[in-house]
């Protein structure tokens, strides 16, 4: 017998085809082909106020509106206290210049011109004092924090109680014009105390910085 012969059963078994891949086994994909994010997984985008994933757009969050108005009284503010602080250099210079005078003169002790110098002088620098801190306020509002906050409420808290007393003394000579000024510091300072303590306002300055 010859064990070519396909009946002969002690010859070499015939070589069988090789064996496709079983059901279940994944096939080995490319080394080129990148592996594919997996189902379930979505990309992380970039939410307001907080720096976005890689891939995302950083959205800055906007300021209130209540906190812009109580910006804009803050610099309206400090440009009255501003003139008000010129004023009262003025004034001084004025007294200084009558007290000169006095003594030129030899009219009399210019003592009182001088104690009138030093109070307008002390009242200018009280008013540019304020001016600076309503300036800062006003810029502080788009960055600052909880300190800030707390500045902002005391400080509109103490304009309304001296725009009340004002107001209540303008009330008492009965004149308009007396009145008018008082209540509008009444205003500015009620929106400046009650815009940081808002939902909003605590929100904004409380957010996280990056």
């Amino acid at each position: 017998m010859s064990y070519g012969d396909p009946n002969n059963p002690y010859g070499q078994p015939p070589q069988q085809p090789p064996a496709a891949p079983g059901y279940g086994y994944p096939q080995q994909a490319p080394p080129s082909v990148p592996p594919q994010q997996g189902y379930g997984y979505p990309q992380q985008p970039g939410y307001p106020g907080y720096p976005g994933y890689p891939g995302g757009n950083a959205m800055q969050q906007s300021m209130p509106g209540l906190l812009v108005t109580a910006r804009v009284f803050l610099f309206i503010i400090s440009a009255v206290q501003i003139i008000g602080a010129l004023a009262f250099v003025y004034l001084a210079a004025f007294a200084n210049d009558i007290g000169d005078a006095y003594d030129d003169l030899g009219l009399g002790s210019s003592s009182d011109a001088d104690a009138a110098t030093g109070l307008f002088f002390v009242f200018a620098l009280i008013a540019a004092g304020l001016a600076a801190l309503s300036i800062t306020l006003g810029v502080k509002f788009g960055n600052g924090g909880q300190g800030i906050r707390i500045t902002a409420c005391v400080y509109g808290a103490l304009g309304a109680i001296f725009g009340l007393i004002s107001l209540f003394i303008g009330l008492d000579t009965g004149t308009a014009t007396a009145t008018i000024f008082p209540l509008l510091w009444v205003v500015f300072g009620g929106i400046i105390t009650a815009a940081p303590v808002t939902p909003a306002g605590t929100a904004w300055f409380a957010r996280p910085r990056y």
